[in-house]
């Protein structure tokens, strides 16, 4: 329902509120997809989704509340279905991915230049380095996603409680773990580059 006349939004209304409050969020959620998700197809299809489930579901948003993060919410909750329906299939082969493996020389060959450089991490990367982005990706799902929300995409604690659906205190704790876990990957890093601490 629309908050200032009470009644049913026209198409035309709510078209235009959606793009203006929700559209803007496109880039730093498809991020925040694509490290839950570590692979671009996925992260385009969360994003999409979570987009559908948005415009399915906007009449219930309240004009004036945060809309990064209730798509981040919506966002973080399809994953998680996602996550338990793939974890009950049997592995799957993705042939594009083999035949691409088998032909990479050919398409090598024509340019000296693979085309499979995706663009996207390499500037992820650059952002966040290599180790860092190396060693993030290699953190639980759960210390991922509480590393990206507070440091990379700067939500509050208790923006973070509600976006995750846990208690802020547990947000506290699993930022403070996952914290931890990076700052050991990344010490082992250090000193094997000769840092010493």
């Amino acid at each position: 329902m629309s908050e200032q006349t009470g009644k049913q939004m026209s198409k035309e209304e709510k078209d235009a509120r959606f793009e203006a409050e929700l559209l803007p969020v496109l880039d730093p959620l498809y991020n925040f997809a694509y490290r839950l998700t570590l692979d671009e197809d996925d992260a385009n299809d969360l994003v999409q989704e979570t987009y559908l489930k948005a415009y399915r579901f906007f009449d219930y948003f309240e004009q004036g509340t945060n809309a990064k993060a209730w798509l981040f919410r919506i966002l973080k909750n399809s994953f998680i279905n996602e996550f338990r329906k793939k974890s009950k299939q049997p592995a799957k082969v993705d042939y594009s991915e083999v035949e691409g493996y088998y032909n990479s020389e050919d398409v090598e060959g024509e340019s000296g230049v693979a085309s499979t450089t995706d663009m996207r991490t390499e500037s992820v990367q650059d952002l966040i380095g290599d180790e860092v982005a190396s060693a993030l990706n290699t953190l639980p799902v759960d210390f991922r996603t509480v590393i990206i929300l507070c440091d990379l995409e700067g939500f509050t604690y208790e923006e973070m409680a509600k976006i995750l659906d846990i208690p802020i205190g547990t947000v506290r704790s699993r930022l403070h773990r996952a914290r931890n876990s990076l700052k050991e990957k990344l010490e082992k890093y250090a000193k094997s580059m000769g840092y010493n601490s």
